[in-house]
């Protein structure tokens, strides 16, 4: 129900400006909880709200349970890519420092390999230049190339050229994880931002329905409760 919700309201949020997005000030789960509660406490208030103030029942409160379920995917959407983002995280502090030691045993391997060729240890020299994790990954895959184009040099020295093909794989491989285990890409996330736009459409809901009902019942204390955030009470 909850992704029916999302695909029904996702025009919705891509036609919301980017100037008019909020980000979620509370925990978005209580929000999908209090808009929940708000929807069967008006409900319960339909007619007063209705007749007495002219709310636009249709556009607001009955809306609540489906902007809140829309909300509940788009979430669940964030939430699954951040926890990706966490465990490249984990994978990358794992595995990174071999792809630098496979990159520092190829160098001292060229260096030794192609000592008598002033010409290759020049390109060696350049390729050692640098530092960074991007560099590592193309330190790797540069390697690989230069190995496989003098091979002759390498059979020499008993290189095993198994190594070259091992450098080009963990090259790729170390790319496209260092790119998942990369903060901006949450910052940038296209789920993030229709994570936001979705509490947005939802909280202009809870509002209008709050307001309203703070309003019509400003002198019934047990009644007016119920339109008041409990989050913020605590």
């Amino acid at each position: 129900m909850s992704k029916d919700n999302f695909e029904q309201k996702l025009p919705v949020f891509n036609a919301i400006p980017a100037d008019e997005v909020k980000t979620p000030n509370i925990p978005v789960d209580n929000v999908l909880q209090e808009a929940e509660n708000l929807y069967v406490w008006a409900t319960h208030d339909k007619n007063d709200l209705v007749n007495n103030l002219g709310l636009a029942w249709d556009s607001y409160a009955e809306e609540l349970p489906v902007c809140a379920g829309a909300l509940r995917h788009a979430q669940s959407v964030w939430v699954s890519e951040r926890y990706g983002q966490e465990e490249a995280n984990k994978t990358w502090k794992e595995e990174s420092p071999k792809a630098y030691d496979l990159r520092d045993d190829l160098l001292d391997d060229f260096r030794y390999a192609f000592r008598k060729r002033t010409d290759l240890l020049g390109r060696v020299r350049k390729i050692a230049n640098g530092s960074g994790n991007a560099d590592m990954i193309q330190d790797l895959s540069d390697l690989s190339v230069l190995g496989k184009s003098n091979t002759k040099e390498l059979n020499e020295v008993k290189f095993k050229l198994a190594k070259l093909d091992t450098a080009a794989n963990l090259s790729n491989t170390m790319a496209e994880l260092l790119a998942k285990a990369n903060g901006a890409i949450l910052e940038n996330s296209s789920a993030k931002l229709v994570g936001d736009k979705a509490f947005t459409h939802l909280k202009e809901a809870i509002d209008e329905v709050r307001d309203a009902g703070k309003y019509v019942f400003k002198d019934q204390p047990e009644r007016f409760r119920g339109y008041t955030s409990r989050y913020y009470k605590r």
